[in-house]
């Protein structure tokens, strides 16, 4: 048997602190995956971004969803005078693996109510390439 020291209740805090959702941007980008009809059907949650905050890319079959935004809140008195000014910025992203036969134009994506949808067609051949033969003159 193996003696293993007792933890400290500090080192317990810090695992449970960078778990923490703010950490692991679990609860931000919640995604369910479903397959129908050859197609995954992505539904992943962001809320509190638009649409112009998420960009959506595709390379070596790795589909990736990124999500950013930038805030910042001003208040100021009645003569203009700043009294408190906060700012927040913040990204988020998944990746998904899908396969190098899905090209960009396969992919479907729509934006609705804090949540993002995606079509994806399940992974297809990737086309092989025909031998081609030089003529000799």
């Amino acid at each position: 048997m193996r003696f293993m020291p007792e933890r400290s209740r500090a080192y317990d805090l810090f695992d449970d602190m960078f778990a923490a959702p703010v950490f692991t941007n679990s609860a931000l980008m919640r995604t369910d995956i479903h397959e129908k009809d050859g197609k995954y059907l992505i539904d992943m949650d962001l809320p509190g971004f638009k649409k112009e905050d998420i960009q959506i890319s595709l390379y070596n079959g790795n589909l990736t969803v990124t999500a950013s935004r930038n805030e910042t809140n001003e208040e100021k008195d009645d003569k203009g005078t700043l009294i408190r000014q906060e700012r927040s910025s913040g990204s988020c992203s998944r990746s998904f693996y899908v396969g190098t036969g899905v090209k960009e134009g396969d992919i479907r994506a729509s934006f609705e109510n804090g949540t993002l949808k995606l079509e994806v067609p399940t992974e297809k051949e990737a086309e092989k390439e025909e031998t081609k033969y030089i003529d000799i003159f």
